[in-house]
């Protein structure tokens, strides 16, 4: 099989209802994952919370409860679409090469959540900070880690940024088929600037951590969002990201339904 023999497959694939339906099912359920994880974040600002405010914690308050475990495996097979829908456009997207490198990206991303959203609705459990904590170690431990640490947290930075310029010229509205609506492009466009804030803050923390020696320091979204409570006006601040995330949740419920796949 050659080049055009798998490009053919992958638009075959990409184009076929069920694969195109997943992957609206898995921006519905990244919606409902930024919903959580705001609320958390909510929480975490005006009152107490035993969750953490990112997706280990989201998915873990969904495991406790048989509703919840019914959408970890309909999170499980929307990510799973997702993800694959981002592989057939990676390999046949009409796009230039830096856009095929981020469908890329983002399959990885999808395929992860899904593979994580499978452990948490089978009973197990997970710790995105902790996560992130081992990987800055085993990072820093590695030649050049200081160095590579320090490249991860400008590259997260750097999406952040892409997410703010985005959310702020509205260029989330080329990824829609279909006009979503003003409450839907208003959502869009405040969850995508307080998303961008936030994972500048966790590129930040890599940074950090980078400089001190410290793979503490990097402990993912979580950490982030408390780094935001403990700054000055700290409960507004983050009170403000939260509810951007909840809104970047809102948008994606929108994306479900007019998401051009």
């Amino acid at each position: 099989m050659d080049s055009s023999d798998v490009k053919a497959v992958s638009r075959e694939a990409g184009d076929h209802p069920a694969l195109e339906t997943a992957a609206r099912v898995g921006y519905a359920v990244n919606g409902l994952l930024h919903v959580m994880i705001g609320v958390i974040a909510l929480q975490l600002a005006w009152a107490t919370s035993k969750l953490t405010a990112d997706q280990s914690g989201a998915l873990g308050a969904l495991s406790g409860n048989p509703f919840g475990k019914l959408a970890l495996w309909v999170a499980v097979v929307g990510w799973l679409g997702l993800g694959l829908w981002q592989v057939t456009e990676a390999i046949t997207g009409s796009f230039e090469t830096p856009d095929r490198v981020k469908a890329a990206a983002k399959a990885v991303v999808y395929l992860v959540l899904s593979w994580t959203a499978f452990g948490f609705a089978r009973g197990g459990k997970g710790d995105s900070g902790k996560q992130s904590t081992d990987f800055t170690r085993w990072l820093l431990g590695a030649p050049l880690g200081v160095w590579l640490v320090g490249l991860v947290g400008v590259a997260v930075f750097g999406v952040g940024v892409y997410h703010v310029v985005k959310g702020w010229k509205r260029k989330f509205l080329a990824d829609l088929e279909s006009d979503p609506g003003d409450f839907v492009e208003v959502a869009g466009r405040y969850g995508y600037i307080a998303k961008g804030i936030a994972l500048g803050v966790v590129g930040g923390l890599f940074v950090v951590a980078a400089a001190r020696h410290r793979p503490s320091e990097a402990d993912g979204l979580d950490g982030a969002l408390h780094t935001l409570l403990e700054a000055p006006g700290g409960k507004a601040l983050l009170t403000v990201v939260a509810l951007g995330l909840i809104a970047y949740g809102v948008y994606s419920f929108g994306r479900a339904r007019h998401a051009d796949v």
